[in-house]
């Protein structure tokens, strides 16, 4: 068999996170540990794993890291960026209001509510204010970066 000369197969690492939110105008947060001393606040959310669904995917990781069954995650769109290696690393943005159990904080952070006004002011982390245009508008789908020259560009939002 001829070898394929515009091969489009890039290696690619997928993982997802999810803005959970409830009707009292709240929304589920992770603390993560960045450094010695420093944090950041970040929905929760993790890799896929070989095999698994995505949707799966973000389900299993909800409950593992906020002890949280949710239920009907809706793709709202996609955080991606060229890694210096080549791969692709492509987070899928859910949301949902739908959820049951106990709230439990894990290894990968605390957990907790927090009023959707106050989260800006909370050091949110890896884009997540940029991202916030993509879970509340229709305005936004992508958020891509990527790395040129030894270093990432500055994100862009795409529609």
């Amino acid at each position: 068999m001829e070898e394929n000369a515009m091969d489009r197969s890039q290696p690619m690492e997928l993982a997802n996170m999810c803005m959970l939110y409830d009707e009292k105008g709240r929304v589920l947060v992770e603390e993560k540990i960045l450094g010695e001393n420093e944090k950041g606040i970040i929905f929760p959310g993790g890799h896929v794993e070989p095999g698994e669904s995505l949707k799966d995917s973000v389900i299993r990781e909800m409950r593992e890291e906020t002890g949280l069954i949710i239920s009907n995650p809706k793709l709202c769109g996609i955080k991606d960026w060229i890694r210096e290696d080549g791969t692709r690393y492509l987070v899928l943005l859910y949301k949902t209001d739908e959820f049951t159990g106990e709230l439990k904080s894990s290894e990968e952070g605390k957990v907790f509510w927090v009023e959707r006004e106050k989260l800006s002011s909370l050091n949110p982390i890896w884009n997540l204010n940029e991202l916030m245009e993509i879970y509340e508008t229709d305005d936004f789908f992508e958020f891509f970066f990527a790395f040129k020259d030894g270093k990432y560009e500055d994100g862009t939002l795409v529609g």
